[in-house]
């Protein structure tokens, strides 16, 4: 599976760092994290990951393959 995951804000360098599976770019007021999950337990991770790290998710899609 392969999702977007947009997130408020610019994130630091030191932050993407924290996400090493997810490819990032910057977008107007967002950053976007995107890659491959490999089952629900990984997604659920990255989610929680986010919030541990205070970022606030605005978006979270899955893509078509």
């Amino acid at each position: 599976m392969h999702y977007e995951i947009r997130v408020d804000g610019h994130m630091s360098e030191t932050l993407t760092k924290a996400f090493p599976e997810l490819d990032s770019f910057v977008v107007p007021h967002q950053t976007v994290l995107v890659g491959q999950v490999t089952d629900e337990a990984h997604l659920y991770g990255l989610l929680a990951r986010c919030q541990n790290l205070g970022l606030h998710v605005i978006e979270m899609r899955r893509l078509p393959e």
